[in-house]
C-alpha cells in the first residue's frame, strides 16, 4: 500500500514538472518571438532561454512551428486547456445574454482582454507569414476561428432582432470580425498610446451603434 501511494505521488510529480516545463518553453518562444522575429528564433535559443535541452523541447512541445501555434493559443486562451473560447464558460453565458447592449460591451471587454496577452506575438505572427508558409497558415487558421466566432455572436443578435437593418449579415459579421483583430488593438494602444480602458470603451460603444443602430 505505501509503495503505491509513493509510486502515485512519483508519477503526479513528474506530471507536474512536465506541464511545469512545457509552460516554460511556450513562455519562452513566445517572448523570443516577439523581442527577435519568427525567422531570426531557433529551437536552440528557445531552448536555452527555457533552461532545457533541444531534445525536451521537441518533446514537450514539438517543432518551431509547434512552438509558434501553442504561444498563439495559449495568448488567445489566457491559459493552457485545450478549450477554445467559445466553448468556455464565461462566452456561452455571455452569448446566452439577452440584452444586446450587455453582449456587446461584454464582448467588448474580452476582447480587449485578449489583445492585451495577444497583440505583441500577433504580430510577429503576421510577419512570419509573410516569410514561411507553416506560419502563413497559422495565421489564416487563426483568422477563420475569429470568423468562426464573430457569425456566432451575429447569430446571436439576429436571434434577439436586435440587429440594425442598416447592415446585412455578411457586413455585420465583418464588423465583429474586425473588432476581435488584435491589430486594431495593437494599432491604437501601442502606436497611438490609447490607454487599454478607452479603447474597450470606444469599442463597446462602436459595437453597439454600428451593429444595433442605437
Amino acid at each position: 500500500m505505501t509503495t503505491t501511494v509513493k509510486r502515485g505521488y512519483r508519477s503526479d510529480l513528474r506530471a507536474t514538472q512536465a506541464v511545469q516545463t512545457r509552460r516554460r518553453i511556450v513562455a519562452s518562444a513566445a517572448r523570443l518571438f516577439v523581442e527577435q522575429g519568427y525567422g531570426t528564433t531557433t529551437v536552440d535559443a528557445v531552448a536555452e532561454a527555457a533552461g532545457v535541452s533541444r531534445k525536451t523541447v521537441f518533446t514537450a512541445v514539438g517543432s518551431k512551428l509547434d512552438l509558434l501555434t501553442t504561444a498563439v493559443d495559449w495568448a488567445v486562451a489566457g491559459d493552457d486547456e485545450p478549450m477554445p473560447i467559445a466553448d468556455r464558460t464565461a462566452m456561452r453565458q455571455l452569448l446566452q445574454q439577452r440584452d444586446p447592449g450587455i453582449l456587446l460591451t461584454g464582448l467588448a471587454r474580452s476582447f480587449t482582454a485578449i489583445s492585451i496577452r495577444v497583440a505583441p506575438l500577433s504580430g510577429a505572427l503576421e510577419a512570419a507569414a509573410g516569410i514561411d508558409h507553416g506560419a502563413r497558415a497559422v495565421l489564416e487558421q487563426s483568422h477563420r476561428r475569429r470568423l468562426g466566432d464573430a457569425r456566432k455572436v451575429v447569430e446571436r443578435l439576429r436571434d434577439l432582432d436586435a440587429l440594425t437593418g442598416d447592415l446585412t449579415y455578411g457586413e455585420a459579421v465583418d464588423l465583429v470580425w474586425l473588432a476581435m483583430d488584435p491589430a486594431l488593438f495593437d494599432r491604437l494602444v501601442r502606436m497611438r498610446g490609447w490607454a487599454a480602458e478607452r479603447f474597450e470603451e470606444w469599442l463597446a460603444d462602436d459595437l453597439c451603434r454600428r451593429l444595433l443602430g442605437g
